[in-house]
């Protein structure tokens, strides 16, 4: 059954040199991989998205058109944005829930330790990206 309710809440960071629609779409392509939003599942309506962080709406505009060119929603005259596509994951649902509470224990390790958000990802890309020859 589709969900009536928006079930994303975007959020954009300007430090990220990042384009602000593709940080939207971005948003919303992970949260299908990880299965947080499913097909059937509505966007948020321009206006509710302009509203939460203070966006101009052609952007918002923008970021939905693309993710429909990538076959990931589709807009529904009158009825909003829903997400078709799910891609397949190697990775099931309890998996990923696992991975994800292990996840925020390392943060909350991490925060203990003194670490704030940019330090904490720092060390999120730092672990994620191959690895880099020291520099000296």
């Amino acid at each position: 059954m589709a969900s009536e309710t928006p079930l994303i809440h975007f959020r954009l960071d300007p430090r990220t040199g990042v384009a602000p629609y593709r940080q939207l779409v971005d948003q919303v392509r992970h949260a299908v991989s990880l299965g947080l939003l499913r097909p059937g599942d509505r966007l948020p309506s321009v206006r509710e998205v302009v509203t939460q962080i203070t966006i101009n709406p052609n952007t918002v505009h923008r970021a939905y058109r693309d993710l429909e060119h990538e076959g990931i929603v589709e807009g529904r005259p009158g009825l909003g944005t829903f997400v078709l596509a799910s891609p397949s994951s190697p990775v099931s649902v309890e998996d990923r829930a696992v991975l994800l509470e292990e996840l925020r224990d390392w943060v909350a390790r991490a925060r203990g330790a003194g670490l704030d958000a940019d330090g904490i990802a720092a060390l999120m890309a730092a672990a994620v990206l191959p690895e880099q020859p020291a520099s000296r």
